[in-house]
């Protein structure tokens, strides 16, 4: 049985926290560890390769200090 297709829209959300990391000049490890995620599993959220939980997201956007929205806009 092959693994299920990421949707595009987690790929995205993944591209948008790695380019607000990249503006904002921040850390991955130090995001990782304000929003209470292991680095890899943040790597993999960056790279969209995992589904992230909406509990996930909101400490994803606290960490980046920005509103949760923003990780959905489209580029």
């Amino acid at each position: 049985m092959r693994k299920k297709e990421i949707p595009q829209s987690v790929k995205d959300v993944g591209a948008n926290i790695k380019a607000i990391i990249k503006e904002k000049n921040l850390k991955v490890r130090h995001v990782a560890h304000d929003a209470d995620l292991d680095i890899e599993a943040l790597r993999r959220y960056m790279a969209g390769k995992q589904i992230m939980g909406i509990d996930k997201l909101v400490s994803i956007a606290k960490a980046l200090g920005v509103e949760i929205e923003i990780l959905f806009k489209k580029t």
